[in-house]
């Protein structure tokens, strides 16, 4: 008998005509899985590209944009730990989607499932196009950057972008296992990276060693309303990515009882890591040195080790990115798969490959993009802008399916059910609906542009529904 998923359906092997006398809902589970791709993801793996994805440059980054809004150190990380609850919150909630629906895709089957085609193909498209190349792209840029200034070459920032990008494609094409395993080695370095930082922060605090910060508050350079918008915009996006274990749910292992576990063990050991490395940030560092500097950490561990700190920094955050970047590319292009699969783009981007059983020719048409994003947007900060403000909205909408299929499906088999309902589910809701308002209130030009892009979604789909046979689009 083959296997197959859920593990409570009997009728598996032969299929045919006996499918009709499963439930309707398992039945599409069966469907599903016979179209998703191998699961050959192990816990430590899966962990591995959600602390991968979430931990890139901007621990090293968003500090100082946070000390440029802010003048009390208490209340910074009061922020740190507010947009990490925001996240739990929704980890919490998209662990209940996840092991519902254990499929490749992430946002991308959580939005189909509780909105239908329209919604779902209007975030795959956008996230394919513009999204993901974005992140992938801005994050490879900075790997760059600080890739030229540790070597002191002075190649082409986008051609060396693209080239690391190219290198993570073609892991990620050539195994899902290599390339899980590639993540652990990247998250792991990072992971322990940090802790040392934040470990050397806090014994020479111990030893006496007289703090330039010392949690000392200064006058506020603005006023807390006008903080709120970029000092959340930058700490949830240092937090972003706790989502993008979805996108290769449907090669887990044992799903049922590890994506909750990865979701809830990932997100709160990223929670301790940012609050622990920002408290030795601001005992070690005056808020007004933080304004003054691009990064803190160089700083920190050129004041407690030498110069030879800011090297190591730099050599940490080379490693972060690139973990990130790879974290990235293997996730994207999991939701490219799943929505071709789902005949809502081209078939051909649904392809395995025959030898390696990946995705590859999603993978690498998300590199061709990319790549595309690298040349004509140049910088991070016009990358970055490209994703941050567009994805509160699709957060939001997959948040609140839960509470939909809850009442949809009331009796589907949930083998995870988030703790709290509908309270955490509905803070959540309401933290992306408020930054998508306030994001909006703070720049309405550059916001409302990709609200259109968004809005122009539908109509696209409308064309792709006339266009592709109905028994495919079903």
């Amino acid at each position: 008998m083959a296997e197959c998923y859920p593990p409570t359906l009997v009728a598996c092997a032969g299929y045919g005509d006996r499918m009709t006398e499963i439930d309707p809902i398992e039945r599409q589970a069966v469907r599903q899985q016979q179209m998703d791709l191998p699961r050959r993801i192990g816990f430590w793996g899966a962990i591995a590209v959600m602390i991968g994805v979430v931990i890139g440059s901007g621990i090293f980054r968003t500090p100082t944009t946070v000390a440029q809004n802010l003048g009390d150190p208490w209340l910074i990380l009061a922020f740190w730990l507010l947009a990490g609850g925001i996240a739990l919150c929704g980890a919490l909630t998209f662990a209940e989607l996840a092991t519902m629906m254990p499929r490749s895709g992430g946002i991308y089957v959580f939005l189909k499932e509780g909105y239908g085609s329209p919604t779902a193909f209007v975030f795959g498209w956008t996230y394919m196009l513009i999204t993901k190349p974005s992140a992938a792209g801005g994050i490879a840029i900075i790997f760059a950057e600080h890739f030229n200034s540790l070597t002191g070459l002075d190649w082409n920032t986008q051609a060396l972008t693209c080239g690391a990008l190219f290198a993570l494609t073609m892991i990620n094409v050539l195994g899902v296992r290599g390339s899980a395993r590639f993540a652990i080695v990247l998250t792991t370095l990072k992971f322990a990276a940090l802790l040392v930082i934040i470990v050397l922060g806090v014994v020479t605090a111990i030893g006496g060693v007289r703090p330039e910060g010392g949690f000392a508050p200064t006058d506020p350079p603005v006023s807390l309303l006008a903080a709120i918008v970029p000092v959340m915009a930058a700490i949830m996006w240092t937090y972003d990515g706790w989502s993008d274990v979805g996108a290769i749910a449907g090669e887990v292992k044992n799903p049922e009882r590890s994506l909750p576990r990865i979701y809830i063990i990932g997100t709160l050991a990223v929670i301790g890591l940012y609050v622990l490395a920002n408290a030795v940030y601001l005992w070690h560092i005056s808020l007004a040195d933080m304004r003054a500097t691009s990064t803190v950490a160089p700083l920190l561990l050129d004041r407690l080790v030498g110069p030879v700190g800011a090297a190591a920094v730099t050599l940490i955050i080379i490693v972060s990115t690139l973990g990130s970047s790879h974290a990235s590319v293997m996730t994207g292009a999991r939701v490219t798969f799943a929505q071709a699969r789902d005949g809502l783009l081209f078939g051909f981007l649904g392809r395995i490959h025959p030898r390696f059983e990946t995705p590859a020719v999603s993978l690498w048409v998300q590199f061709s993009l990319s790549c595309l994003a690298v040349v004509v947007l140049g910088d991070f900060a016009s990358l970055a802008d490209s994703f941050v403000f567009t994805m509160w909205i699709f957060y939001g909408l997959a948040a609140l399916a839960v509470i939909l299929l809850r009442v949809r499906r009331p009796h589907q088999p949930r083998p995870f059910r988030v703790p709290g309902y509908p309270i955490v589910p509905g803070l959540f809701v309401a933290a992306s609906a408020v930054m998508t308002v306030l994001s909006v209130a703070s720049d309405p030009a550059t916001t409302l542009m990709w609200i259109g892009v968004l809005a122009a979604g539908y109509p696209v789909y409308l064309v792709w529904r006339r266009l592709v046979p109905r028994e495919i689009r079903d």
